[in-house]
């Protein structure tokens, strides 16, 4: 039996990385964005953060696996998580971003 929010596509900007490890964190955010590319949701990498797109469930399982890899050798993982949760709506990532970018190209 699926909830309200499952039937929703989420739009989250994931920002993870341990805090105990340094100064140099690409080892660890390109372990969690190797996580984001093998579940084959749609995603954008970003240099502050990843954009995942898909069902509640889907992202949060993402989110959970990625915590889950960086915990087996991290003592100590900061996560930042924010979400855009919407009913009837696909390809938020492209979407999104081409309707700014359409506004900007009328001026």
């Amino acid at each position: 039996m699926s909830t309200e929010s499952e039937s929703m596509n989420v739009l989250a900007e994931l920002s993870i990385f341990p805090m105990d490890k340094g100064e140099s964190l690409a080892p660890f955010v390109a372990r969690a964005v190797a996580i984001i590319q093998q579940s084959g949701l749609a995603y954008r990498f970003g240099p502050m953060s990843t954009v995942v797109e898909g069902r509640w469930d889907q992202v949060m399982d993402v989110v959970t696996s990625c915590q889950q890899d960086l915990a087996a050798d991290c003592d100590r993982i900061l996560v930042y998580l924010r979400l855009d949760c919407r009913r009837n709506r696909e390809d938020a990532i492209l979407s999104k971003v081409r309707s700014v970018e359409t506004m900007l190209t009328c001026k």
